[in-house]
């Protein structure tokens, strides 16, 4: 009950952290391309690209880095995660100059032979990647502090950090119209700055916080079998997010050479609706995988399992609850943001929606295949899969097809994947098919399809001028009210009698 109530309560401080910072961010984008100008922002954003697009590194590290530490908090061996910490730290450090001089020399070659910038802000947009460059190593250097505070559950502190950076940015949105100075160089480096703060105010907590970031001046011993470990767990996690990145961009690479460069507006406008809601439900997961990967090292497989399929099952319907609506709702939406929506736009974000949809049918289960560790055939053949869809949608496009055939191919490609991920969860964890259809499958099939059949119905006989809320509202309702009868069960259902009964009895007794 109490480690219920406990991860109710990250899940609303992570959900309450993403819409501010969100919202902030939205923002401060307006705010900044205001007072930059459309030049000055396209430079930036097109520096700053390059460097955000080595990301996926820092994220394979993150997971790899989390892994070890949650799993051996789960053990009650302090030794051993003390040893992760420093360790990690150590290779961050490496990795991030090795990163760091990789981009200064690739930058070299970039700016003399491949970017289009003005003569007259050369020069600036050199000093701005300068600055991006350190903004990166930074980022590399924090992921050992922000995997222990996730290992140790604390996002109220990473919800803190992440709220002030947004602050922060906010400020200096503001404050770019009054300089006097090259606005474009004061924005490059009081963003830059913000990843220095972040990192020392990461450094500070966790080092008066927690016994293994105070032992980084006790003791430095770097233990090869904990970095091999570190780094052959991190490069499979690596290849899986290069297989992603190269169907990504691939696709992009084909839809380019069949259509041109029209319809690659609408592809980059999928992606980016897209990556927004991963974004949403990588915030619920991420309340969940500490307690996956504790209960695996505490060697509580049974209820690492059970964690597994409940994080299935929860995930599909908080992104059911705003997929399906927008699915229904998407050309008014677009058309409210983009106001000209690019041909095949439409269309392209419906259908990226049902393969996040698809997804995250068996997402507990990636995170239940990382704490078991075995990782590595799991990401050859789903990262191979995932590779797949380039040469099928060259295959697709050839043939004749409309180009919104391609992500139908993502589609099933995803499908066939899901499929994957139970069968190495299965070979790996002792578990069975037939507790994923009952825990995942049977109790999502009627809310889905109640749900589904209320939209289509919305959709098609309600014509008022703001039909989009009504959409919204009748979703959440519907969905509720069908995951009560069909999808919760007799347990969770007495959970939720209680935690209403509680709530019901201290709002009683503070207003009486």
């Amino acid at each position: 009950m109490n480690s219920s109530k406990f991860l109710f309560k990250n899940t609303i401080i992570n959900y309450s952290r993403m819409v501010f910072t969100m919202g902030v961010s939205l923002y401060s984008t307006r705010i900044v391309l205001s007072s930059l100008g459309s030049l000055d922002y396209g430079i930036y954003n097109l520096v700053a690209g390059i460097v955000a697009m080595l990301s996926f590194l820092n994220s394979a590290m993150s997971v790899s880095t989390q892994r070890y530490l949650s799993f051996y908090k789960g053990n009650g061996d302090i030794k051993t995660q003390s040893d992760i910490f420093i360790n990690s730290f150590f290779l961050h450090i490496i990795i991030g100059l090795l990163v760091v001089s990789s981009l200064e020399f690739i930058g070299i070659f970039l700016f003399e032979f491949v970017l289009k910038i003005p003569v007259d802000r050369f020069l600036v947009a050199k000093r701005l990647f300068h600055f991006m460059s350190a903004t990166v190593f930074f980022t590399i250097v924090i992921v050992p502090f922000t995997a222990l505070l996730n290992a140790y559950e604390n996002f109220t502190m990473i919800a803190i950090v992440n709220v002030l950076e947004s602050v922060l940015k906010l400020t200096i949105a503001f404050s770019v119209s009054w300089v006097t100075m090259d606005k474009l160089t004061y924005y490059g480096i009081l963003t830059a700055s913000i990843s220095v703060i972040s990192f020392l105010l990461y450094f500070i907590y966790c080092f008066k916080s927690y016994t293994e970031a105070q032992k980084i001046f006790h003791y430095f011993s770097v233990k090869t079998s904990i970095l091999k470990s570190l780094t052959s767990f991190a490069g499979w996690n690596l290849f899986g997010a290069l297989c992603f990145l190269g169907r990504t961009q691939g696709v992009a690479i084909i839809l380019n050479v069949f259509y041109g460069t029209i319809i690659n507006s609408s592809y980059a406008i999928s992606n980016q609706v897209s990556a927004q809601f991963n974004f949403f439900a990588s915030t619920f997961m991420q309340v969940i995988n500490p307690q996956i990967m504790k209960q695996e090292g505490s060697g509580n497989r049974r209820e690492m399992i059970q964690l597994t399929l409940v994080s299935c099952k929860y995930s599909f319907l908080l992104m059911s609850a705003i997929c399906l609506p927008t699915i229904f709702e998407m050309e008014f939406l677009l058309k409210t943001w983009l106001k000209n929506i690019p041909e095949n736009t439409v269309v392209f974000c419906q259908l990226i929606l049902v393969l996040v949809l698809v997804n995250q049918l068996t997402t507990g289960i990636q995170s239940g295949l990382q704490a078991t560790g075995k990782i590595k055939l799991y990401q050859i053949f789903v990262g191979s899969l995932i590779l797949l869809n380039v040469p099928i949608s060259f295959w697709i496009l050839a043939s004749g097809l409309p180009a919104y055939n391609v992500f139908i191919g993502f589609i099933m490609i995803e499908i066939i994947a899901c499929g994957l991920r139970l069968f190495f969860f299965r070979l790996y964890s002792g578990s069975n098919y037939k507790d994923y259809y009952d825990k995942v499958l049977k109790p999502l099939s009627i809310p889905l399809i109640v749900t589904v059949l209320i939209l289509f119905l919305i959709n098609q006989s309600v014509l008022l001028p703001y039909r989009v809320f009504t959409t919204y509202i009748f979703t959440v309702a519907s969905l509720l009210i069908a995951v009560y009868f069909f999808g919760l069960s007799k347990q969770e259902k007495m959970y939720l009698s209680n935690l209403f009964v509680n709530l019901k009895s201290k709002f009683l007794s503070k207003n009486f």
